[in-house]
């Protein structure tokens, strides 16, 4: 769709826990990527996944397919950067899908339920999660091109059911205002197509096609809607109700339904909804009390981003001299929580595994709150570069929604057994 070169897709049947996979054949070394929100990439009007330099792009239509048709575990082999289009709906990947034999594996299904609401605004668009007693996922989809005339505004709603699927909306195509495909062409992409091939719609609807449903634009938006849902890892049980939603926003909430679905594995597991437990987080750091400053970790995004908590206590070993009657934690020790914080993510990579992360050296170091007793420090890390010896973090501390310190750290990463 967007870079006009042929691709090839090939479905492979896949073992239990293998979720969903895209595999790059056309690289030297074939590179797997997990079809999981953590892996999506940051795109306009479509949606990708990435790992490190390697790309898999405008997977919605796809994966719209595999979702509505109850596939849990799925390889998927391609032999170029881009999905191929088809006719710019998901119709040839269902029937092809349809065609092939799914089997039943000896394992129970994960499933994600909405116990609770979920609501993410963005300007005027709006998407919602939402519990419902109906065991299925329903979406209803509000599209509103008010003052366009050739759109107009349409709801539809309906049941995610394989035959609700193939029979309302598999066909539905993707579609554009004929300024947009203006816009796309003169940046370049999208320059092999034509009216012809997809909707391109003016003020008096479509140029040089016509419509397969007189909605069939609601449809196409609640397609993408389902295809980025199947991010979420599982299939969902609730309701999707949005208003002018699109992928950027559809991703959002497919991020945070995923975060949820882990949190409550995590649970079932180990009791706990942390990522990384104190007890995992002492596999990994060598530091021990009184030096320890990460209690837990509750969000790890791919090799980029961590999210950690330390619980301040007055039982902490320097509130007894810093300062006796006026219990401030030491500045220092904040930027070592951040520090630490950072370690476990360069962890996450499995190159550096077994290395520590040593500090080389502090620049914008700024302390903005004094953290006291009873306070609870969110410690955030995001890579701001990686080699393969030295690397480089932006971080915060925060209390609640007020920045308590911050800092860009450099360290060198070295093996554990040279120090």
């Amino acid at each position: 769709m967007f870079g006009g070169k042929e691709a090839k897709l090939t479905f492979k049947p896949a073992a239990v826990d293998t979720g969903v996979v895209f595999v790059r054949t056309d690289l030297a070394e074939p590179v797997r990527i997990g079809a999981v929100a953590s892996n999506v990439a940051e795109r306009s009007r479509r949606t990708s996944l990435v790992k490190g330099s390697v790309s898999v792009e405008t997977i919605e239509h796809c994966m719209a397919s595999v979702n509505a048709l109850g596939i849990d575990n799925l390889v998927i082999e391609l032999d170029g950067p881009e999905v191929p289009a088809g006719d710019f709906s998901s119709a040839e990947f269902f029937k092809s899908l349809q065609q092939a034999v799914i089997v039943e594996q000896n394992e129970e299904r994960k499933e994600f339920v909405i116990r609770e609401p979920v609501s993410i605004t963005l300007g005027d668009t709006s998407i919602y999660a939402l519990p419902h007693l109906d065991d299925s996922l329903s979406i209803t989809y509000d599209l509103d091109y008010g003052g366009h005339t050739g759109i107009g505004r349409q709801i539809f709603g309906c049941r995610i059911t394989a035959e609700n699927f193939e029979k309302q909306l598999a066909s539905a195509r993707t579609f554009l205002l004929e300024a947009e495909a203006k816009q796309f062409q003169a940046r370049g992409m999208g320059g092999h197509l034509g009216p012809r091939d997809l909707l391109v719609i003016n003020s008096d609807g479509p140029i040089k096609n016509s419509y397969r449903y007189p909605n069939e634009c609601v449809r196409h938006k609640i397609v993408d809607l389902i295809g980025d849902l199947a991010l979420v890892g599982r299939p969902i049980k609730g309701r999707i109700v949005a208003y002018r939603s699109g992928h950027a926003l559809n991703q959002k909430l497919a991020k945070r339904l995923y975060e949820e679905s882990q949190k409550q594995e995590r649970m079932k597991q180990f009791g706990t909804d942390a990522v990384l437990d104190i007890r995992r987080i002492q596999k990994i750091l060598p530091h021990r009390y009184p030096f320890l400053l990460v209690d837990k970790v509750i969000e790890i995004e791919g090799e980029t981003r961590i999210r950690g908590i330390k619980n301040v206590s007055f039982n902490e070993q320097f509130f007894q001299g810093h300062f006796p009657g006026t219990p401030i934690m030491p500045g220092v020790l904040i930027v070592e929580a951040m520090a630490q914080i950072s370690g476990l993510l360069f962890a996450q990579t499995l190159e550096h595994t077994g290395k520590l992360a040593v500090l080389l050296a502090m620049d914008g170091v700024k302390l903005r709150k004094a953290v006291v007793p009873g306070d609870q420090l969110i410690l955030t890390s995001e890579v701001v570069r990686l080699r393969k010896r030295t690397a480089q973090c932006r971080c915060k501390a925060m209390v609640g929604d007020v920045l308590a310190a911050e800092a860009q750290i450099q360290f060198m990463l070295v093996d554990e057994e040279k120090l």
